[in-house]
């Protein structure tokens, strides 16, 4: 009997003690809450407010989730278990470097997270120095593998470069650009916003030139790829990519004048693709017109000025 009686108890217990919890952690809520009204109030507020440490520790950890890691540091000042936490300096770095080699074996080897998000911030800031450097920085302390698919998908998760910088190191190692390409994906979106999307991810030149003709052909053979429904060739998105970044220019340029019109952009969209594509229509009035309205209502192809209509249009 007495035994029946104890298991009845039991869960009792349990909920007395899950009510405790909860009401404390209410009224620690409480005070912290009060003290924050009274700030206006009280010129000691500073003595009566809650600290961290009397939270439990899930509810402390996110409060300093909110900070930077400036003062992340200057809150392990006062509260060094918990600001330096390496869940609260994994998401830091997770942040603002969303890949990087070090993470497949920086917590089974239990290193420090705080530690690694120094190594990358110096890593990044010599980047944008001098990005030879930088990238040999974050190889030699085993930050990045030396390997063309972890040093691209590092440039592509991450907001932490100067992306001239990125462009110049892309420009002789072209090797990296085709990984960045692979990672960006263009299933079912319309020819002028994939272009936007791409110029945004590598960086546009500001002029026309040998490295301009590679970026458009690694688009358009990307873009063929994920859009095999569209039955439109490499050469025929190639022939739309130029058409869509000189209509812009032709549109969004102050020195432009005589602006071209829809009728012009199409018929000489139809009279190049059926050249090139030995006279069968692939690319129909329809269509041309809604490249023209895109650009028209949406703005230029690259986030970019471009130097002038002129130099592209010489070139």
């Amino acid at each position: 009997m007495g035994q029946q009686v104890t298991r009845r108890l039991q869960p009792e217990d349990q909920n007395a003690n899950t009510w405790n919890s909860n009401y404390r952690r209410q009224n620690l809520l409480g005070r912290l809450l009060r003290n924050r009204s009274s700030r206006s109030q009280s010129p000691r507020m500073t003595q009566n407010f809650v600290d961290l440490h009397l939270l439990p520790p899930e509810l402390g950890l996110e409060i300093l989730k909110n900070l930077n890691a400036t003062d992340l540091c200057l809150a392990s000042c006062v509260w060094s278990d918990l600001a330096n936490d390496e869940s609260l300096w994994e998401g830091l770095c997770m942040t603002h470097w969303g890949s990087c080699s070090a993470y497949h074996t920086w917590k089974s080897e239990r290193k420090s997270f705080k530690k690694l998000f120094m190594l990358l911030d110096e890593g990044s800031l010599s980047f944008n120095t001098q990005p030879e450097w930088g990238i040999q920085y974050l190889i030699e302390h085993g930050v990045l593998k030396d390997d063309v698919k972890d040093i691209a998908q590092f440039f592509h998760f991450t907001n932490q470069l100067c992306w001239q910088k990125v462009r110049i190191y892309l420009r002789e190692r072209q090797d990296i650009l085709e990984e960045m390409i692979k990672l960006q994906s263009y299933k079912d979106q319309f020819l002028p916003n994939a272009l936007r999307k791409f110029f945004h991810a590598v960086d546009s030149p500001t002029s026309r030139g040998d490295y301009l003709n590679l970026l458009i052909e690694k688009f358009a053979e990307r873009f063929c790829i994920d859009n095999p429904n569209l039955r439109l060739t490499p050469d025929v998105i190639t022939i739309l990519c130029y058409s869509l970044i000189l209509l812009s220019v032709d549109l969004t340029s102050p020195h432009v004048k005589n602006k071209m019109s829809k009728r012009e952009f199409v018929r000489n969209i139809c009279r190049a693709i059926q050249r090139d594509a030995d006279h069968e229509t692939v690319v129909d009035r329809d269509f041309a017109g809604h490249l023209y309205d895109n650009v028209y209502l949406v703005g230029h192809i690259a986030p970019q000025r471009w130097e002038s209509a002129q130099s592209l249009q010489r070139n």
